[in-house]
């Protein structure tokens, strides 16, 4: 039996429905996360996001890699 179950996002609040029995149709199937960007938002949340949310933690995340990385090279000068 396929399960769904309606979720809010812990982040924005707004409802989204987990389709933890059929993955490949979940809305966070639509979200492609590397590793450390995984690491990044399971950091800050224990549960899914929505996909919206996920996508805004994902450029959040590469944000924060571009502020280290001008920190490193504004050392240099």
């Amino acid at each position: 039996m396929i399960k769904h179950e309606t979720k809010f996002c812990p982040r924005c609040n707004n409802p989204f429905e987990c389709k933890v029995g059929s993955v490949s149709l979940c809305q966070c199937s639509t979200i492609t996360l590397n590793e450390q960007e995984r690491n990044f938002i399971s950091n800050s949340f224990e549960d899914c996001l929505c996909a919206a949310c996920m996508q805004a933690m994902k450029e959040e995340h590469h944000k924060y890699l571009f502020q280290e990385q001008l920190k490193k090279i504004s050392k240099l000068f």
